[in-house]
């Protein structure tokens, strides 16, 4: 029961300190990506050309999010397989 309270405390003060600042400021989520493109340009005065190109590249930004959402998904899915496995077999042993 503690661990619970402990929990729904730390997401209320999150929940709290992104409704604050969200509304408070004139922020924008953007990618890093986009972040990592414009350092690039800056630094090498716009010259730089990649070396590789994507082998695929998703037709939408809904199926590329859609992609994303699937990988997190997944990776959400084996971790909590993971932690699932040894508490089990912690418990048996």
């Amino acid at each position: 029961m503690k661990m619970e309270l402990i929990i729904v405390a730390i997401l209320v003060i999150f929940t709290a300190q992104f409704l604050y600042i969200s509304s408070t400021t004139d922020a924008e989520y953007g990618g890093a990506d986009g972040e990592a493109e414009g350092v690039i340009a800056e630094l090498t005065g716009g010259t730089y050309e990649p070396i590789a190109e994507p082998l695929w590249e998703p037709p939408s930004g809904e199926i590329e999010s859609l992609l994303f959402s699937l990988q997190a998904a997944f990776g959400a899915l084996v971790i909590g397989y993971f932690f699932g496995y040894n508490k089990g077999k912690n418990q048996l042993g």
